[in-house]
């Protein structure tokens, strides 16, 4: 079983830190007569005059045409089947390297927050992964043909309220979204920036590469400022020499299924509840023609990016099953009662949920 769980893992262990100074309001923002954040107040000004997008940001949705496989040429079509068969074991996070572009439309988890640190002649973008990105807004423009590097090369400017970010030089290593996106070299992104309050702001993106689709692309993604609370980090650590990974695909997923009693099945049936990282979290197991099936609120970033909603449950013991959303989850129960728990196995270990009635 030890064995089994340790190829539920992915090939990093993230190890998140839970946030500290948890008492300590962020200061500036401004309050309801309630003492709640007031995120509908109007949007701050730097001391140039320009909208001052400083803060900490958390990403609650992307849309948009880069989401949609069909748009991409069909060797990109294919490579991301590829990816989604093998779990997406191959997303550039799990492997400890830099999202780069990816991160942008990253979100659904904790992993999508970022904090903007904002200058009159330099923003900075950190990620809790310990990337981070340089916006330059000295007036310099972009290379033609820069070195290819993970997060790129981004020069800045405003047009009214609205900052506008171009980059290039970015190397093909990186995803451009959760489900496995490529891109070559000569991606060229613009981000156009608004806030239109004090907690919200939005992202109007456009992807140009002629090599992997035909016409410019779009997503769009809002965030909302995550006020009293602080960004730590999520340190990515590779995996130790001769650890057990999961290495298959979902073929290889179902050929390896085993039969599970029905009565055991129907014990695991339930509303099961618990924390995430910061995120708390409603699974919800259902048994449907002989099998399980699983609904994640929030959904992970997989199911999110595809906009599925249930992901199948298959058995690899009594206890034990792979999700074809690409998780790893244990049931505990006594034998001959309902489920208590249920533990989702990410790489950075394993959460329990806890059942309600």
């Amino acid at each position: 079983m030890k064995r089994r769980l340790a190829m539920l893992a992915l090939v990093a262990v993230t190890t998140p830190v839970v946030a500290q100074w948890l008492t300590l309001p962020t200061p500036g923002v401004p309050r309801t007569a309630a003492g709640a954040p007031d995120l509908s107040a109007p949007a701050p000004r730097a001391g140039d005059g320009n909208p001052d997008l400083s803060g900490l940001w958390y990403p609650v949705d992307v849309t948009g045409s880069l989401l949609d496989p069909a748009n991409a040429q069909q060797w990109a079509r294919l490579l991301m089947a590829e990816r989604e068969a093998r779990f997406l074991q191959d997303a550039p996070r799990f492997r400890c390297l830099p999202s780069g572009p990816g991160f942008i439309t990253l979100s659904g988890s904790n992993f999508g927050t970022r904090r903007i640190v904002q200058h009159p002649n330099l923003i900075a973008i950190l990620n809790a992964d310990l990337t981070y990105r340089q916006i330059f807004m000295d007036g310099r423009e972009l290379e033609p043909d820069p070195y290819p590097i993970w997060t790129g090369y981004s020069v800045g400017r405003w047009e009214g309220d609205t900052l506008v970010v171009e980059s290039n030089g970015y190397n093909d290593s990186t995803w451009l979204h959760a489900r496995g996106l490529p891109h070559s070299d000569r991606l060229r992104i613009t981000e156009r920036y608004h806030r239109p309050d004090f907690g919200h702001l939005q992202i109007d993106v456009t992807y140009e590469d002629p090599e992997t689709f035909d016409e410019p692309l779009h997503a769009v993604v809002d965030l909302t400022f995550r006020a009293d609370d602080e960004m730590l980090e999520l340190v990515c650590n590779e995996a130790s020499e001769g650890q057990s990974h999961w290495g298959g695909d979902i073929t290889q997923a179902d050929d390896r299924v085993v039969e599970v009693d029905p009565d055991i099945l129907a014990r695991y049936v339930g509303t099961y509840e618990g924390y995430w990282l910061s995120s708390w979290t409603t699974i919800e197991v259902t048994l449907e023609d002989g099998a399980l099936f699983l609904l994640r609120t929030p959904p992970y970033a997989r199911n999110a990016a595809s906009g599925s909603e249930k992901s199948r449950l298959v058995a690899l013991s009594d206890t034990a099953f792979e999700c074809l959303c690409g998780l790893g989850f244990i049931f505990t129960a006594e034998e001959g009662q309902m489920a208590t728990e249920v533990a989702e196995v990410h790489v950075s270990g394993a959460w329990p949920f806890i059942r309600v009635p």
